[in-house]
């Protein structure tokens, strides 16, 4: 029997040369050691959090 394989959806997120003067990167880095979170978690979680306060306007 062929084994099933389950995809994950993935994103990519462009840092705008603006923005990498933040060192956005670098800080999420940072909260993710301190916090015991993976970057992409930390990302997820803001997206999360973006969508909730901005869906019901």
């Amino acid at each position: 029997m062929p084994r099933r394989t389950r995809t994950t959806p993935m994103i990519s997120v462009y840092i705008p040369e603006k923005a990498q003067n933040q060192r956005v990167v670098e800080r999420l880095r940072t909260l993710g050691e301190k916090r015991d979170r993976s970057l992409n978690y930390l990302v997820v979680e803001a997206i999360i959090e973006y969508l909730d306060r901005e869906e019901p306007k």
